[in-house]
């Protein structure tokens, strides 16, 4: 088994089809095929299940590909810190929930290295997908949140994946408003107060998506819900239908704009407040890179913690 090997899977693993990973590596087809076939005969492994549209993993396959991909980070890392820096591709990629702060942060690690050459990303995406990008090593740093509500939930994941949570800081809830909204110069909203508009939340595509959801308090009853997929249309919806959403109240206004606000939800015996415990995830037994330890201070300089 060679890196090389290891590199091929993985670009395979990623494109879901042997023509496109041969065209991203820059070789033929049947060379690649048949690298592939020798690592499976030596492993005595099926990494890959044919389909009619390309590749697929097989579970022994996926699991494979998981230890691999935190191998092959690994021999990066190495080249990171003692090649020629000048001639390196920093890579980083990771995967949150929907939180303009962790957009803000990765915009000012960014700003670090905008003289490099390099390969960043950030993904906003369901919880679950944040949990699987770092199963899967897709992702080095994962942004979500806990709850007393979704903790036992969430954490059953990260035993499954392991996976580590780091906490960063503590948020009451908020209620996320247009600034327009006839609740907007309230000094704390009520849940009765909100029985009127439309409440807003991130779709997460699952049956256990009420221990997935981003919103805190998202176990309580509400007349009306929209589910959305992007921040972008969560703002256009608020300023259209005066509606809302429950949210840590840590907004990065220079992203989001200055026509929302977060104003303090008022709790009561029948709709109690619920502290977010918000964190990062990381792979356990995996080191944090250079580039991961920037954002992890971007970070907590933003949430000044």
């Amino acid at each position: 088994m060679t890196l090389q090997q290891l590199n091929y899977v993985l670009t395979i693993s990623e494109y879901g089809s042997m023509n496109r990973a041969a065209e991203k590596l820059y070789i033929s087809q049947p060379t690649l095929s048949l690298a592939v076939k020798d690592l499976e005969e030596e492993l005595n492994i099926k990494i890959f299940k044919r389909i009619p549209r390309g590749v697929i993993l097989t579970k022994e396959g996926n699991d494979f590909i998981i230890r691999a991909r935190q191998i092959y980070q690994q021999t990066e890392l190495l080249k990171n810190r003692y090649a020629d820096k000048k001639e390196i591709k920093r890579t980083f990629s990771v995967s949150t929930q929907h939180y303009s702060f962790a957009t803000k942060a990765f915009v000012e690690m960014v700003k670090k290295y905008d003289t490099s050459i390099y390969d960043f990303a950030i993904k906003e995406t369901r919880t679950m997908e944040v949990i699987n990008d770092i199963e899967k090593l897709s992702s080095e740093i994962g942004i979500l949140y806990l709850s007393n509500f979704n903790r036992k939930y969430i954490m059953k994941l990260f035993d499954e994946a392991d996976i580590e949570f780091h906490h960063l800081t503590n948020c009451d809830a908020f209620v996320y408003i247009y600034r327009k909204h006839p609740l907007a110069k309230n000094r704390s909203i009520t849940f009765e107060e909100l029985q009127d508009y439309p409440c807003l939340s991130f779709d997460q595509g699952s049956v256990d998506s009420l221990y997935l959801a981003e919103e805190i308090l998202g176990e309580n009853e509400y007349k009306r819900t929209i589910k959305t997929n992007d921040r972008a249309t969560m703002l256009n919806l608020m300023v259209g239908l005066n509606a809302y959403t429950l949210c840590s109240g840590i907004i990065c206004e220079e992203l989001n704009g200055s026509d929302y606000i977060a104003v303090p939800f008022q709790a009561d015996e029948d709709n109690p407040n619920t502290v977010m415990e918000i964190g990062y995830i990381t792979k356990k037994y995996s080191e944090i890179s250079e580039l991961g330890y920037d954002y992890i201070m971007e970070l907590k300089n933003y949430l000044a913690v």
